[in-house]
């Protein structure tokens, strides 16, 4: 049956790498992990390849820049195997994990949309208000009241990183500043989203760096823009995927 689906010219390694910029080891590789259908074989040994081949390569080289290296790989072996529906199945994940991906960018934007902008003040300054114990802020109390959430819930935050408060010098007490209460509104908003600490924390530590919300502006455009190319690279190859499909009919 294999030697009936290779129908076509026969095709040196070398010939399928050339084109894609490959090495010939590469598409050895690729053989060798069930991504393409088992070659024939000359008396001497040397592989041969075929249209069917060509068109395998093809189509795993377009699933990668949607899919990523490994479900590509997954959705190539299933194929070559027989298995086409667990093809698709794999496929559907992918796509799934993009909507997810898609939700997650929307909350992000929706929890930002919701704070107000606040600036760090530079290192080292200090208005003669904000100077030692007099300096500005509230206290955990009335902040976990705001937020409708309990005082130890904050404090679990302060310890996965999300808020870092600073101590009353005189009574211990954590003091909560302008860019704490930011903070902890983000991580509130995206904890409501469903949101793990350890997912939040980078994000929290971006607004940090970048020194408000502002700054972030450019970093959810590229955001965007990534997800948009992936949308589209999965279009690109569920096309070569059915021309696939095709050649194996």
């Amino acid at each position: 049956m294999r030697r009936n689906l290779q129908n076509g010219g026969r095709l040196r390694p070398i010939d399928l790498a050339r084109g894609h910029g490959l090495s010939t080891q590469a598409v050895r590789n690729y053989e060798e992990a069930g991504i393409l259908p088992v070659a024939d074989r000359t008396p001497h040994g040397y592989r041969t390849y075929t249209s069917l081949h060509a068109g395998a390569l093809r189509a795993f080289l377009a699933l990668v820049s949607g899919h990523g290296h490994q479900a590509a790989a997954s959705v190539m072996r299933a194929v070559n195997q027989g298995a086409v529906d667990e093809a698709f199945r794999l496929i559907d994940e992918s796509h799934a994990q993009l909507l997810d991906d898609r939700r997650t960018l929307q909350a992000v934007e929706s929890a930002l949309r919701d704070l107000e902008p606040t600036v760090a003040p530079a290192s080292g300054a200090e208005s003669a208000s904000d100077a030692g114990t007099g300096r500005g802020g509230t206290f955990i109390g009335p902040l976990a009241d705001k937020l409708g959430i309990r005082p130890a819930t904050l404090r679990n935050w302060e310890r996965a990183g999300l808020v870092r408060p600073r101590r009353d010098p005189r009574t211990g007490y954590r003091v909560y500043d302008k860019a704490d209460v930011r903070d902890a509104r983000l991580a509130h908003q995206l904890r409501r989203g469903g949101y793990l600490l350890e997912q939040i924390a980078p994000l929290i530590a971006q607004v940090r760096s970048a020194g408000g919300l502002q700054p972030l502006e450019a970093a959810l455009c590229d955001w965007h823009g990534r997800l948009s190319d992936r949308g589209r690279a999965m279009l690109t190859g569920a096309a070569e995927l059915e021309a696939y499909l095709r050649l194996r009919d």
